[in-house]
């Protein structure tokens, strides 16, 4: 279609209703507030598959972060347990932790990282409290 044309044997006459389209594409969109909410409101909630792979993603970090300084066997087992599987490139199965990234946009190797400088920053904060605190104080008795 040849826009610079002046005459073509299909233009439409140029009359109100032409005139009408046009201005219309000048006006300002009117927009209530209740309609943006409700807009809003309708992309916000997730797909229900991302939110159950986001779920399991946070379910692993939780238990991870959770039991890490866990004396009792079925945290640590827990720990172990999520550790195992957020530091796994298996990526063969839905649920994998490459592949829930892989599904959600994110970067599995960042996480991981995070997940590690977060551990050390724990692991050293458990061993100076332990430092400070020190062999519990006995008194002498005489």
């Amino acid at each position: 279609m040849n826009f610079n044309a002046k005459h073509s044997d299909h233009a439409e006459p140029v009359g109100s209703a032409s005139e009408d389209k046009i201005a219309s594409l000048f006006q300002p969109d009117v927009l209530l507030t209740e309609q943006y909410i409700d807009n809003f409101r309708r992309k916000t909630p997730l797909e229900p598959e991302r939110a159950l792979l986001l779920a399991v993603l946070d379910d692993a970090v939780r238990s991870f972060q959770d039991n890490l300084l866990s004396q009792n066997k079925k945290k640590q087992l827990l720990f172990e347990e999520a550790r195992e599987w957020l530091f796994s490139n298996d990526s063969g199965w839905v649920f994998s932790f490459v592949s829930i990234c892989g599904l959600l946009g994110l970067d599995p190797d960042y996480i991981r990282r995070g997940l590690k400088r977060w551990q050390e920053r724990a692991l050293y904060a458990a061993k100076k409290k332990q430092r400070v605190a020190g062999p519990a104080h006995q008194r002498l008795v005489a």
